[in-house]
């Protein structure tokens, strides 16, 4: 990976904090026979549209992979790793920290070890085809629809979520739901927060590219943990 330069167009930022009160340890984790963080490491080295990669982290043991894996650490304090702490506060810190005058800022989740191959260059891609503020990757919503939720009150009485009258799956109105394999944004939008927006960053002109729903697995359980260990044995065997 190269450093600063005049040339460096995408950084990406890699979020792995150490603490998890879900799952502990989360992001070092071993996965596959890889540590959980390394993983997301990986895939923006294999990435043809980044030029740089910087883990964000408050942990040594984090750290430690990131450098094992030859990329570059930015250690962050408690303030911006705390359970308050919003990620993009977190990537601001890293890109100003490494010195990066990258004008696109990939932000990949140190949690997420299955996203598709090429995923991070596709969003890339359409940030610059579109002009767009940010790209974010998406899954369509199936069976989990908010028009077949409902709500339960106090005494357990159910209503509809939404009023309708749907029962095929196949005419339910798209809906899709972020699944956490990437964001790319504009440098611009990124160091545009507003004050009592928390997606602010993401800018005005937001953008999606789709995923198969599964395709991405978001560690925060056990479950998704061993979900995640079958899904990669399956597709590429134990590695070390």
């Amino acid at each position: 990976m190269s450093h600063a330069s005049t040339d460096e167009v995408v950084l990406a930022v890699v979020i792995g904090r150490a603490g998890s009160k879900g799952l502990p340890r989360k992001n070092a984790l071993e996965v596959a026979g890889v540590p959980m963080i390394a993983h997301t490491i990986r895939a923006a080295r294999a990435a043809t549209s980044v030029q740089r990669i910087v883990v964000s982290t408050d942990g040594a043991e984090i750290a430690a992979i990131a450098q094992r894996e030859g990329v570059e650490v930015s250690l962050r304090s408690a303030e911006l790793a705390s359970d308050t702490a919003t990620v993009d506060s977190a990537v601001r810190h890293a890109v100003e920290a490494c010195g990066s005058r990258a004008s696109i800022i990939v932000i990949l989740y140190g949690n997420v070890p299955v996203r598709p191959e090429g995923l991070i260059d596709r969003a890339v891609a359409k940030l610059r085809a579109t002009g767009a503020d940010s790209v974010q990757s998406y899954y369509r919503v199936g069976k989990t629809h908010p028009y077949w939720m409902s709500q339960l009150d106090s005494e357990g009485r159910v209503s509809a979520f939404v009023e309708n009258r749907i029962y095929r799956r196949q005419e339910l109105p798209p809906v899709f739901m972020p699944d956490g394999g990437v964001i790319a944004v504009q440098r611009a939008s990124l160091f545009s927060p507003r004050e009592g927006e928390p997606h602010a960053f993401f800018g005005r002109d937001r953008r999606g590219i789709e995923n198969e729903e599964g395709a991405v697995i978001d560690v925060d359980t056990a479950l998704d943990l061993a979900v995640a260990e079958a899904t990669l044995l399956k597709l590429e065997g134990p590695s070390r």
